[in-house]
């Protein structure tokens, strides 16, 4: 269950965003039942950002919307290797959700599972091999693997943390 749009935010930027999950709720009053709706959305650049946001309302149109309203807010960037992997292997973790992430070869394409590929889609990432363990919530889910890529960190981050050449890291890993 995913919807693609693609529109401009305010900076200029082309942001996708993709619907997730949308979840019916429901109240028991007095005269009856009352429906509510909740849906996911993942929005990002296609090159290194990626957000994802909540939203709930009485119809699934407005719910949507304000999904992506919040999706747009909670942008983040996350450094890529070569614009398309990621620097070293993380797990992501949100509640009893894990995701393991690992950086894969030039070819292997995304793969992952329902609402993790959205996630790695819409950040840009075309080679990644991924794996979700625990609960199989679709906002934890997601949660977990926005948490493990705010976790990434390039080169260049760590060597200047190090005070060392970013040659001296590359190098390194390289060799192992």
């Amino acid at each position: 269950m995913v919807n693609e749009n693609k529109n401009k935010d305010q900076n200029g930027l082309d942001i996708k965003d993709k619907l997730v999950a949308i979840n019916r709720v429901t109240k028991v009053v007095k005269g009856g039942r009352r429906f509510g709706f909740a849906a996911l959305v993942v929005a990002g650049d296609e090159s290194g950002k990626v957000g994802f946001g909540h939203g709930k309302a009485k119809e699934v149109p407005e719910a949507i919307k304000k999904a992506t309203d919040s999706a747009k807010k909670s942008l983040v960037r996350i450094p890529l290797r070569e614009g398309r992997t990621l620097h070293h292997d993380i797990v992501g973790t949100h509640g009893s959700s894990r995701v393991v992430m690992r950086s894969a070869p030039s070819g292997t394409g995304i793969i992952a599972g329902g609402s993790v590929r959205a996630v790695f889609e819409l950040l840009g990432i075309q080679d990644i091999v991924a794996k979700s363990v625990g609960s199989s919530n679709p906002y934890n889910i997601i949660r977990a693997a926005v948490d493990g890529l705010k976790k990434q960190k390039s080169p260049k981050i760590i060597a200047a943390r190090r005070s060392k050449k970013v040659g001296n890291i590359t190098s390194a890993r390289e060799t192992t």
